[in-house]
C-alpha cells in the first residue's frame, strides 16, 4: 500500500494545610558477474544477466518525465523552512548525490513536499524527473525500466533495464531527480538506490520509517512534522477563501487547527467537509470534539476532494500492521493503546519502568528493556516519538493517531489499560512534587488526558489515587483556580458515586473548603470546614486522622478569616492530640506546631512565636530537608516573626536565602514565593531602602495580578502596599491613580508594611 498523498498509591497521607500556607521482508543483493541473486522480486532466487545494449537509434526528446507526479493540493503550503533544510542538505552533497529521506508519520505532507520539489525540478529545466512508488521493489524496477527506455538504454528485460538505468544515472552529466515515494521496507531497496558520480543527480525518498537502514550511504534523513500553527491557519483560510466560502471563517480557526494537530491531511479533509456541509469553523470544531463523533465520521472518505482515496484513520494507522509484523514480543499493540490514553504532548519514559505498566504489557510482566525496545519499534514506524532526551515528555503521539487508536480499543480492555496507566502515574509521581515542577505538570496533564478518555474506569469502591494526587499537586504548585475547579468536581463525584458519608467524600469536601481559603474566600472556607468537622467526628471519631486533618484545616481557616483567638484554642487542643497520636516530630504534628506559632505571631505573642517557630524550622530541616515545601513555609513564618519583633537585618538575610530557594524549587510565581518577596520589600522599606522596596513591590503587584487574578485578596494586598509606598515615597500622582483603581483610601491605611500589615 502506498501512502495517501498528504496535504500538506496506595492512599496518600491526609491533607494538612499550612497557615500561609507499536512486512514483508525480502533480501536482495548483487551477485558476482552482475546477476541478481535472492532478490525481493519473488519467493525463489532469480538470475537475470545484465547485458549492455546500444542506445536506441531514435533520439531522446528531452526533458523526460517518468511516472505521474501528484498534483499539489488546493491551498498547498510551500513550507519554506522545510524546503530550506532540503536545499541545505543538497548544497552539502559535493559531487556525490545526496539522498534526502523525508521521514514522518502518515498525513504530515511528505509526498506533497516531494511533489513540490519535483514540480520545481521540471520548472527549472531538469532533463529527467522520475517518480516511483516504492512500497515494493517491483514498483521501482518497473519505473526504472520505463525510464531506461525513455533515455535510450533499454534492451527488453525489465530487471536488466533497471540496472542499466542505474548505471546511466551514475555517469550522466544531465540533471536528474528520482523520487522514491513511500518506502516501507529498506531491505527491498538495498540494490536500487541511485547514485551520481558527476554530482548532477538528486534523490528524494519518503517514508514513515525512522529506521537506521534508511540512512548511511549518502542518505540523510529529514524529519517532517505537521504544519506550524501559522501554516495551518493559512491553509484553512486559503482553502475556504478559494472556494468563495469566506463566511465560514471565524475566531475558531486557530482552535480548529489545534484540534486537528495541524496535520495537513486532516486539515484537507476537514475543510472539504466544511465546504460540502457549509459549516463554520466553530460549528465543525464542536462536531469534531464531541465524544460521540468518531474520527471517521468527522473526517469521512466523502471529504476526499483531492482524490487520495483513503480515509484518515487508515492513513494514520497504516504503519501498525508493519510494526506488528516486526514485533517478536507481541507488546506493540498494547503499548500503543497505553500511549494513546495519555497526553499526546508526551509522558515520561520512566513510566515504562513502572511495574503496573510492565504488568499490563505482558502476563508475566515485561522488563523495562523490552518496553523500551517496543517503544522504539513504534518510533521507527512513526506511530509515536520516543526520545529520552526530551524528558519529561519523552514519549509522544499525534493527537489524531491517538484518537484513531482509542476508537479501536475493545471495550472490555479499556478498564485494565486505564487503571494500569493511572497506577503507573502514581508510581512515578515525586513527593513532594513542587520540587520537580516540570515533571509534576506533565503528570497532571497526563492524568487529565486519561480521565478525559476513561474517567469512569478510575472509580470503583473509591476514586483512583491519581485523581487525588493531581488535586494535591495543583495546590502545591499554587494553581489556585485550577485546584478549586478540580476539587469541586472531586467532591461532587465522590458524593454522587460513593455516598455522602464515604471517607473519600469527607476528605474531598475538606480539601475543597481549604481551596476556597486559598482562593481568598475565608468565610466560605470556615463554613464548609465546620460542617465537615462535625461530620468527621460523628462518623469517624475525634481521634481519626481524617478528623484531625479537618480540625487543622479549620484552625487555619479561622486564622485566615481573622478569627485568631478561635484558631489558637483549636490548635492547642489539636497539638495535644497529634503529639499523643503521632509524636512531636511527625510531619502532621510539625504542621500544627507551625500553624500555632503563626497564630501566636498574629496575636502579638512574638517571644512565644519565635521560640516555637525556631524549633519547627530546625525539626523540619532535619526531618524533611532544607528544600521541602513545608520547611520553606516554616522558614518564611520565622522570618516574618523576626520582622515583627524588630530584627529586620536578620529577617532580610533569611528572606533573601528563602526567596532564592523558593524561586528555584517552587518558581517565582508561586504564592509562597510572592509572599516572601513581599516581606522582603517590607524589610527594605524598614531599612530605609525605599527605592529598592518600590521596585520590588511593582514587580510583586504585577505578578500577583497576573498569576492570582486582580480580585484575589493577596493580589489586592500587594497592590495596596505599592500604593502606600508610592504615597509615602512622594510619588503622589501614582499613588492616587493606583489607589483609585484598587478602591483604597490612602488616608485610612497604615504606612507601608507596618506591624498591622
Amino acid at each position: 500500500m502506498t501512502e495517501a498523498k498528504d496535504t500538506g498509591e496506595s492512599r496518600p497521607r491526609w491533607p494538612w494545610g499550612r497557615s500561609e500556607g507499536r512486512m514483508r521482508v525480502g533480501a536482495g543483493g548483487v551477485g558476482a558477474g552482475g546477476s541478481i541473486e535472492g532478490s525481493a522480486l519473488g519467493e525463489h532466487s532469480r538470475v537475470a544477466n545484465i547485458h549492455l545494449h546500444e542506445a536506441s537509434a531514435k533520439p531522446v526528446a528531452w526533458p523526460v518525465q517518468v511516472g505521474q507526479v501528484p498534483a499539489l493540493a488546493s491551498a498547498f503550503q510551500p513550507r519554506r523552512a522545510l524546503r530550506e533544510r532540503v536545499e541545505g542538505a543538497r548544497a552539502d552533497s559535493g559531487t556525490v548525490v545526496l539522498t534526502q529521506v523525508l521521514s514522518g508519520g502518515g498525513g504530515v505532507g511528505k509526498t506533497q513536499l516531494a511533489a513540490a520539489c519535483a514540480c520545481d525540478a521540471v520548472a527549472e529545466g531538469y532533463d529527467l524527473v522520475v517518480w516511483a512508488a516504492a512500497t515494493e521493489a517491483q514498483q521501482v524496477v518497473t519505473q526504472y525500466a520505463q525510464a531506461a527506455a525513455r533515455v535510450g538504454v533499454a534492451g527488453g528485460d525489465p530487471e536488466a533495464d533497471a540496472r542499466l538505468f542505474l548505471q546511466w544515472l551514475a555517469t550522466t552529466s544531465r540533471r536528474w531527480l528520482v523520487v522514491l515515494d513511500d518506502v516501507t521496507d529498506p531491505a527491498v531497496l538495498t540494490s536500487w538506490w541511485p547514485a551520481s558520480h558527476t554530482g548532477s543527480g538528486w534523490v528524494l525518498a519518503t517514508t514513515r520509517l525512522k529506521d537506521a537502514r534508511m540512512t548511511g550511504g549518502g542518505r540523510t534523513r529529514i524529519d517532517i512534522d505537521v504544519y506550524t500553527p501559522g501554516e495551518a491557519r493559512t491553509f484553512v483560510e486559503a482553502r475556504l477563501t478559494g472556494e468563495g466560502m469566506e463566511h465560514l471563517l471565524d475566531e475558531q480557526v486557530p482552535g480548529l487547527a489545534a484540534a486537528l494537530g495541524c496535520l495537513p491531511l486532516a486539515l484537507s479533509h476537514a475543510t472539504a467537509y466544511m465546504i460540502n456541509e457549509e459549516l463554520t469553523c466553530a460549528a465543525y470544531l464542536a462536531l469534531f470534539t464531541d465524544h460521540r463523533t468518531s474520527l471517521e465520521e468527522a473526517l469521512p472518505e466523502s471529504a476526499d476532494t483531492e482524490g487520495y482515496g483513503r480515509q484518515i484513520t487508515t492513513t494514520l494507522l497504516l504503519s501498525l500492521e508493519a510494526a506488528q509484523a516486526a514485533d517478536t514480543t507481541g507488546l506493540a499493540t498494547t503499548a500503543l493503546r497505553l500511549v494513546a490514553l495519555l497526553d499526546p504532548s508526551g509522558h515520561p519514559h520512566a513510566l515504562w519502568s513502572a511495574p503496573p505498566l510492565l504488568g499490563c504489557l505482558a502476563p508475566e510482566a515485561a522488563t523495562p528493556a523490552q518496553a523500551h525496545r517496543t517503544l522504539r519499534l513504534l518510533h521507527r514506524y512513526a506511530l509515536i516519538t520516543c526520545d529520552t532526551r526530551a524528558e519529561p515528555r519523552a514519549v509522544r503521539i499525534h493527537a489524531l493517531t491517538a484518537r484513531a487508536v482509542r476508537e479501536r480499543i475493545p471495550h472490555a480492555r479499556l478498564p485494565g489499560l486505564a487503571r494500569a496507566a493511572a497506577d503507573a502515574l502514581v508510581h512515578v509521581w515525586p513527593c513532594p512534587d513542587p520540587l520537580s515542577p516540570d515533571l509534576a505538570a506533565t503528570l497532571r496533564a497526563n492524568t487529565d488526558a486519561l480521565a478525559d478518555h476513561a474517567y469512569d474506569c478510575l472509580w470503583d469502591f473509591a476514586h483512583h489515587p491519581v485523581l487525588r494526587r493531581t488535586g494535591d499537586s495543583l495546590r502545591g504548585a499554587g494553581l489556585v483556580a485550577p485546584a478549586l475547579a478540580h476539587w469541586h468536581r472531586m467532591a461532587a463525584d465522590c458524593e454522587r458515586l460513593l455516598g455522602p458519608e464515604h471517607l473519600d467524600t469527607l476528605v474531598a469536601r475538606s480539601v475543597l473548603a481549604s481551596c476556597h481559603a486559598e482562593a481568598g474566600r475565608a468565610e466560605e472556607a470556615v463554613s464548609r470546614l465546620e460542617r465537615v468537622a462535625g461530620d468527621c467526628e460523628r462518623l469517624l471519631g475525634a481521634g481519626h486522622p481524617a478528623a484531625l486533618a479537618v480540625r487543622n484545616n479549620l484552625a487555619t481557616a479561622y486564622g485566615n478569616a481573622g478569627r485568631v483567638a478561635e484558631a489558637i484554642v483549636l490548635q492547642r487542643g489539636l497539638l495535644a492530640d497529634c503529639r499523643r497520636q503521632f509524636g512531636d516530630r511527625h510531619p502532621h504534628t510539625l504542621t500544627v506546631r507551625n500553624n500555632l506559632a503563626a497564630a501566636y505571631r498574629d496575636t502579638g505573642h512574638l517571644a512565644a512565636a519565635i521560640a516555637m517557630q525556631e524549633r519547627v524550622v530546625a525539626d523540619s530541616e532535619r526531618l524533611l530537608g532544607d528544600g521541602h515545601p513545608d520547611t520553606l513555609d516554616a522558614r518564611g513564618n520565622l522570618a516574618e516573626c523576626y520582622v515583627r519583633a524588630g530584627f529586620v537585618e536578620e529577617a532580610t538575610r533569611r528572606l533573601q536565602w528563602l526567596i532564592a530557594d523558593s524561586d528555584r524549587l517552587l518558581g517565582g510565581g508561586h504564592p509562597a514565593t510572592l509572599r516572601a518577596r513581599d516581606n522582603l520589600a517590607r524589610c527594605y522599606w524598614l531599612e530605609g531602602r525605599e527605592e529598592e522596596a518600590i521596585r520590588l513591590l511593582e514587580d510583586i503587584a504585577a505578578d500577583g495580578r497576573r498569576l492570582l487574578g486582580e480580585r484575589h485578596p493577596a493580589a489586592s494586598e500587594y497592590g495596596r502596599n505599592l500604593a502606600v509606598a508610592y504615597w509615602k515615597g512622594g510619588r503622589r500622582e501614582e499613588a492616587v491613580r493606583l489607589s483609585r483603581e484598587l478602591g483604597v483610601d490612602l488616608g485610612r491605611v497604615p504606612g507601608p508594611h507596618s506591624d498591622d500589615h
